[in-house]
């Protein structure tokens, strides 16, 4: 198994968020994560991250057969987890380039491969910017500084893109985004999909869905997965709303 998350359980002050949460991530597959706020979404995808705000009370996470507890932020990341921000900060000074390069320098010495040189890194960079509409200027900007909304879940994307994570969190990235730029977005997604890696998507509404499927949908209610299925489940989300799963609770009629 790639990701195994067995009974977790997670508070931040006194307050559990997540509750005997479970789920299994195969390579190569894409997992969609549904449910309205506060059902405990974007909580898994600070804790896969490493975020210490949270208190783990119970449970485990291996990804890679490594328990993710005992890693920190950087480590997680070099082992090939990424996790793209409902919310990308902004770090005034910090320039996107270089950023960039140093990231990926530090993935290949982790994995005992040689940095990446200038010329190379930049060739590679201008092709997978150029596929995601990103122009020159932006690259020469502070990472997010000034950003539309638009701008920093595309620069997330390539950022994702030049990484290769081997499981990628997209912590609700259709938020705010127009149709143009869901499509650019997504189409980064389905071009870096490959049998090797995973994604888990998490969002609010299907939208994000008609352009990368999933191979399982799973709906989550205070925070537990109440039910699980394929895309079909996303479009019922989409006719009925949240209301209807609550009316039947995990019943497998209602596809």
């Amino acid at each position: 198994m790639f990701l195994t998350i067995k009974n977790l359980t997670v508070s931040i002050e006194e307050k559990k968020i997540l509750k005997n949460f479970s789920i299994e991530i195969n390579k190569g597959e894409i997992h969609a994560l549904m449910g309205p706020n506060g059902s405990g979404k974007s909580t898994l995808a600070n804790v896969l991250a490493g975020k210490e705000d949270y208190r783990i009370e119970s449970g485990e996470i291996i990804f890679k057969e490594q328990n993710l507890f005992n890693l920190n932020i950087e480590e997680r990341a070099q082992l090939g987890l990424f996790l793209a921000f409902q919310y990308p900060v902004e770090i005034p000074g910090v320039s996107i380039t270089p950023f960039l390069k140093s990231s990926i320098s530090s993935k290949l010495k982790t994995n005992g491969k040689d940095e990446i040189d200038h010329l190379e890194f930049a060739k590679i960079l201008r092709e997978k910017a150029n596929n995601l509409g990103i122009n020159s200027d932006m690259l020469k900007r502070a990472l997010n500084v000034g950003f539309s909304g638009g701008e920093k879940k595309r620069y997330e994307i390539l950022q994702m893109s030049i990484l290769n994570p081997d499981l990628a969190i997209l912590d609700e990235t259709d938020s705010g985004l127009d149709i143009d730029a869901l499509k650019i977005v997504t189409e980064g997604v389905n071009k870096l999909k490959n049998k090797n890696n995973s994604f888990l998507i998490i969002t609010h509404y299907q939208k994000l869905l008609d352009y990368v499927t999933p191979d399982y949908v799973h709906v989550m209610r205070d925070g537990s997965i109440v039910k699980s299925g394929d895309k079909s489940l996303a479009s019922r989300i989409e006719e009925s709303g949240y209301k209807f799963f609550w009316i039947y609770g995990s019943s497998t009629d209602i596809y």
